[in-house]
C-alpha cells in the first residue's frame, strides 16, 4: 500500500526532520493521537501496522501523581488491572473461612500488609508501562511523545513536551482519546475525599471507609475493601445500586452483600458535607443529618470526559457537556478529527475502546469499512459474587421485544454448599419468544466474568435457546446450569409479565 511505501521512505529520515513543523509531505503525520489509553494505543498500533506515519501523545509515561493514568490509560494504571489485583487480594479471607469445611483446621487469613501489596502493585504497573511504551508501540513503529497535546486548527497539534519544549505536529487525521476523569459532587469538604485514582496510592489502609456511589466502581471497591478487612459503608442516593443492570442481579447482589459481608449498605442516602477532624479522621454528614466517622471517603460518583486544554474550539469540534459526539465511524463533526474511548460517552469499557480504535484504524488505513459495533457487549462487575452480563436485561427485552421467556435458577454452588456456606448463585437467560434467540444472559456467581465471555460469543452469533439446550454440559460445574434450564420461569406477552 502507499502508506507502507511512505513509511519505508520516511524511516530513513532523521529525527530532526520528523520533529520539524515545516517542509514537505514527509513532515506530515498520517495520524496523531492525543491520549495513550486503550483506544489511542490500539488505533496507533493498528494504523502504523497498515503503514501510516503515527505519533501518539501521552502526558506521562509512568504511573502515579499528578495524572495517575499514564501510558496504557486508566485501565492499566488506575482501573481494571490494579483493581483486579485488589479483587484477588480481597477474596483470600473468604476462601480461607471455608477451609474448615474441607477439613483444614486452624487455617486463618493472617494479616494483610497494605504497603507490601502496593509495592508489588506499583512494580507490576511500571512493568506494564514499559511494555506499552517499548514493545506495544515501540515495536509497531509509533512515535511516542511525552507531553500534552492540543488542537491548533483542524490540521495541527501543539505539544507541550515534558522536557519543557514545544512541538507542532502537522497531521492529516487526529484522534482524541483522552479518556475520562473521576467526578466529585460539589459539596463542602469534597476536597478531603479521594477517588478511584488516589485509592491506589494511599500509604496506609483506611480502617474505616465510606464509599459514595452506586455504579460498578463503587460496588467493586466496597467489596474489595471489605475483603481486605476495612469497615465499609456504601452510601448511595438511589433505592438500589447498579442502575441499568438486570433488576434480579441488582437485588441478588444486595442480598448477598447483606448476608455474607460486613458492608453497611445505606440506600437513599446522600452526603451533604465532609468534615475533617483534628485527628485527621473525617465525618460524613448526610442530608438526613446522620454522621459517620471514617478515615477515608471514596467518591465513586461518576466520570466526566477529560476535555480540559484540548483547544477543540480552534478546530471547530463540537462537544456536549464534557464529551465528544461521534458517528458510527468515530468521526466528529470535523471530517479529519475522530474520537474513541470514554471521551465519546458510548460504552466506557476498555475492550470497547480497543474495538473502536482498531476499527477506526482499519477504516482509515486498512482499506476496510468497519463501523463500530456496540451490540451484545459483555461486562462483569467484580463484586462478591461477580455479576457477568451480556445482551438485554429482562426490563429492556420486555420493552423492546414484547414477547420473551425468562429462565432463572438460584442455587448454592458445590464449592459453597459442601462447607455449608449460605452463598448463592443466580443464573438467568432471556429468550425472544418469537425467534427462540437468546437475547440476554446474566449470572451472579464465582468466576462470572470468565463464564460470561464464552456465553457472549454464542449470544453475539445469534444462538437460540434450542442451541443452548443441545449443548452438553460440563459436570460438575455451575456453568452447566446454562444448558440445563428447561422450564420457563415466567414470560412476557406484549410487554406484560405472565406468571405460569
Amino acid at each position: 500500500r502507499s502508506f507502507a511505501v511512505r513509511r519505508a521512505l520516511s524511516s530513513s529520515s532523521s529525527s530532526t526532520a520528523r520533529h520539524s513543523s515545516e517542509g514537505g509531505d514527509d513532515d506530515v503525520y498520517d495520524m496523531v493521537v492525543i491520549g495513550g489509553g486503550s483506544g489511542g494505543v490500539r488505533a496507533s498500533r493498528i494504523a502504523s501496522g497498515h503503514g501510516a506515519k503515527v505519533a501518539l501523545i501521552e502526558g506521562q509515561l509512568n504511573h502515579g501523581a499528578p495524572n495517575y493514568s499514564a501510558i496504557g490509560g486508566t485501565c492499566v494504571n488506575v482501573g481494571c488491572v490494579p483493581k483486579k489485583l485488589m479483587v484477588f487480594a480481597g477474596r483470600y479471607p473468604g476462601a480461607i473461612s471455608e477451609a474448615k469445611g474441607y477439613g483444614w483446621n486452624g487455617a486463618t487469613p493472617g494479616t494483610f500488609d497494605w504497603k507490601q501489596f502496593m509495592e508489588y502493585k506499583d512494580a507490576e504497573i511500571t512493568r506494564l508501562n514499559n511494555v506499552y511504551n517499548n514493545f506495544v508501540l515501540g515495536n509497531a513503529g509509533v512515535e511516542v511523545v511525552e507531553g500534552y497535546g492540543s488542537m491548533n486548527g483542524p490540521d495541527e497539534v501543539e505539544v507541550k513536551c515534558s522536557d519543557g519544549s514545544t512541538r507542532t505536529l502537522k497531521t492529516k487525521n487526529t484522534v482524541i482519546a483522552v479518556g475520562g476523569w473521576p467526578y466529585k459532587p460539589d459539596i463542602p469538604g469534597a476536597e478531603y475525599t479521594i477517588t478511584s485514582n488516589e485509592i491506589f496510592y494511599l500509604e496506609e489502609q483506611p480502617k474505616r471507609i465510606v464509599v459514595v456511589g452506586g455504579g460498578f466502581i463503587a460496588c467493586e471497591f466496597a467489596s474489595i475493601m471489605d475483603g481486605l478487612g476495612s469497615d465499609v459503608t456504601l452510601m448511595y442516593r438511589g433505592d438500589l445500586f447498579l442502575r441499568g443492570f438486570d433488576q434480579d442481579m441488582r437485588e441478588h447482589l444486595k442480598e448477598e452483600m447483606t448476608e455474607n459481608t460486613n458492608i453497611d449498605l445505606q440506600f437513599n442516602t446522600n452526603p451533604k458535607e465532609i468534615i475533617k477532624n483534628d485527628d485527621g479522621s473525617l465525618t460524613v454528614v448526610t442530608e438526613d443529618g446522620n454522621e459517620i466517622e471514617c478515615d477515608e471517603v471514596l467518591m465513586a460518583t461518576g466520570r466526566k470526559g477529560k476535555l480540559d486544554n484540548l483547544n477543540l474550539e480552534s478546530a471547530g469540534v463540537h462537544t456536549e457537556n464534557s464529551f465528544i459526539p461521534v458517528d458510527d465511524y468515530s468521526k466528529t463533526n470535523v471530517d479529519n478529527i475522530y474520537a474513541v474511548g470514554d471521551i465519546t460517552d458510548r460504552i466506557a469499557l476498555t475492550p470497547v475502546a480497543l474495538m473502536e480504535g482498531h476499527r477506526l484504524a482499519d477504516t482509515l488505513f486498512g482499506g476496510a469499512d468497519r463501523p463500530v459495533d456496540h451490540e451484545a457487549v459483555a461486562s462483569t462487575v467484580f463484586t462478591n459474587p461477580e455479576i457477568g452480563t451480556v445482551g438485554l436485561t429482562e426490563e429492556e427485552a420486555a420493552e423492546r421485544l414484547g414477547d420473551i421467556d425468562v429462565y432463572k435458577s438460584r442455587f448454592r454452588a458445590m464449592a459453597h454448599s459442601f462447607p455449608k456456606s449460605e452463598i448463592y448463585s443466580l443464573f438467568k437467560i432471556i429468550v425472544d419468544a418469537k425467534t427462540d434467540r437468546v437475547v440476554g444472559c446474566h449470572v451472579a456467581t464465582d468466576g462470572a466474568g470468565e463464564m460470561i465471555q464464552g456465553v457472549a460469543i454464542a449470544v453475539k452469533m445469534g444462538a437460540t435457546k434450542a442451541d443452548f439446550d443441545a449443548t452438553i454440559g460440563i459436570h460438575p460445574t455451575s456453568a452447566e446450569e446454562l444448558v440445563t434450564m428447561r422450564s420457563v420461569s415466567y414470560k412476557y406477552r406484549d410487554g406484560v409479565k405472565v406468571e405460569d
